[in-house]
């Protein structure tokens, strides 16, 4: 597999190397002209659309010159169905325990087929409400979590102080946006290339990383932009609800981001973040456990009986409470530390992202071995991720690609190593902008975990379709 996802790059650097040679800056620029086939004006100032030119946006645009004609509400959404064809095993010893009159192993792996998943559905509100402020609210209409409507968060992103009537303030907000509410935190630019429930158009495979560092969390944070340069930081609850009971177990997160983003020419854009996130304490931190929309690899290396967490009784497994499959969260629920680092580069239609991440933390017990001395370290994890795109064709509406993903780090204490890597390969077509087909292949190995584990021996594979709607 290795091999293969090696030839997948080297074709697609190859052949997406040439046409970016052969394309001069009056190509690129007639392509970026051609945008005007989106009928749409996103009368909502600072805004990262839903369809297809969301597609290379990272942070909101800051767009100053937007005239303010009155209060307006836009009614958006996102609309994501799969057909899955995945197929996985593992080698784990028979883990054989009491249930009722029955002996059953509990590291024997659901049977699965081939079939189609549930879909999921987003609501999009963003309502200009004064001159450079705007609100975001995202509800979850369907995931694979949650049967039932919630919210996802909401937010209130101020780019103009208009009501101060200031030339000081209006000038110094021409480099400053500030962010404030129940959000997607901004740590890490992999996050803005993810799926996210219903809101797929973003991300050009199926899945999300192994290790997804995505929450949502009551703070705020405060951006200084200027001539390509970026810096962020931002102060949150560090959980993803507020709660007001056990003060002396909680403390703030606080993250930040430094970056350089520059569209240095029609066919060239360079960008290079640095991101950390940090809190000393924490009743329930889930950094990498935020996500309840849930996976996409329905059931994938799922055991078929599972014990409750919440009652130890033992129940079969079901996709909406065993909804984080294909993923891994190292539990770092009390304390953590991690950086994230993402270059991207954009040649043409050729781009390269990619992703180092190194987390440290862990458990209330295992804060409390380490206080205590039973401990030298708290347990740690590395992610790597590369991904390489190639958009062609009018508009760059069709894309190959490959992405390599693998997370290694302490199980269950320091020196206690194992490793997970995955390989994707991907296609798409942008039937129009609000409308993508996307397919991938998938090949998913956990290494190196106890004969006793589940997951000793476990691999995944198989392939993945997508038809993906957002507007």
């Amino acid at each position: 597999m290795k091999r293969l996802f090696i030839a997948s790059i080297v074709l697609v650097l190859t052949f997406g190397l040439g046409m970016a040679q052969q394309a001069n800056p009056t190509d690129q620029a007639s392509k970026a002209e051609k945008k005007s086939w989106i009928k749409d004006d996103l009368s909502i100032a600072n805004f990262r659309a839903y369809d297809q030119r969301g597609v290379h946006v990272f942070e909101a645009p800051k767009e100053m010159d937007k005239p303010f004609e009155g209060l307006k509400v836009r009614v958006g959404g996102n609309f994501t169905q799969q057909f899955q064809a995945l197929t996985h095993e593992n080698t784990a010893t028979p883990r054989l325990v009491e249930m009722g009159e029955n002996e059953v192993n509990l590291n024997q792996l659901i049977e699965i087929g081939n079939g189609f998943n549930l879909a999921t559905a987003n609501l999009n509100l963003d309502v200009q409400l004064a001159d450079g402020i705007r609100l975001n609210l995202v509800t979850y209409l369907a995931s694979r979590h949650h049967p039932e409507a919630w919210v996802k968060g909401g937010y209130l992103q101020v780019d103009k102080l208009p009501m101060f009537n200031s030339q000081a303030l209006d000038k110094l907000m021409q480099y400053v946006t500030i962010k404030v509410g129940h959000m997607e935190i901004n740590y890490g630019d992999a996050h803005f290339r993810r799926t996210d429930n219903g809101n797929a158009l973003y991300n050009p495979f199926v899945g999300n990383y192994i290790m997804d560092a995505f929450n949502t969390e009551i703070g705020g944070e405060i951006y200084f932009r200027h001539a390509g340069a970026l810096a962020m930081i931002g102060v949150s609850g560090g959980e993803i609800k507020g709660a007001i009971t056990n003060p002396d177990s909680r403390a703030p997160a606080v993250y930040a981001k430094l970056g350089y983003d520059k569209q240095v020419n029609d066919g060239l854009r360079l960008r290079l973040t640095g991101s950390i996130y940090t809190t000393e304490k924490s009743a329930n931190n889930t950094l990498y456990g935020g996500d309840r929309g849930g996976s996409r690899y329905y059931m994938a290396l799922q055991p078929a009986l599972v014990r409750d967490w919440r009652t130890g009784a033992i129940r079969a497994a079901s996709e909406s409470s065993d909804f984080t499959t294909g993923r891994f969260n190292p539990g770092f629920r009390s304390k953590v530390t991690a950086v994230m680092v993402n270059p991207f580069v954009k040649v043409g239609g050729l781009e390269l992202f990619g992703t180092y991440e190194y987390a440290v933390g862990g458990s209330a017990a295992e804060v409390a071995k380490k206080e205590s001395g039973d401990w030298d370290e708290l347990r740690a994890w590395n992610q790597l991720a590369v991904e390489v795109i190639y958009r062609f064709f009018q508009n760059e509406n069709l894309y190959l690609g490959g992405r390599y993903n693998k997370v290694s780090g302490d199980l269950s204490a320091p020196g206690n190593e194992v490793s997970i890597d995955r390989i994707q390969l991907g296609m798409g077509w942008f039937l129009t902008p609000n409308i993508l087909l996307k397919g991938e292949y998938v090949n998913q190995q956990y290494r190196d975990f106890p004969d006793t584990d589940y997951r000793n021996g476990g691999v995944f594979k198989g392939l993945m379709l997508e038809a993906v709607v957002g507007f």
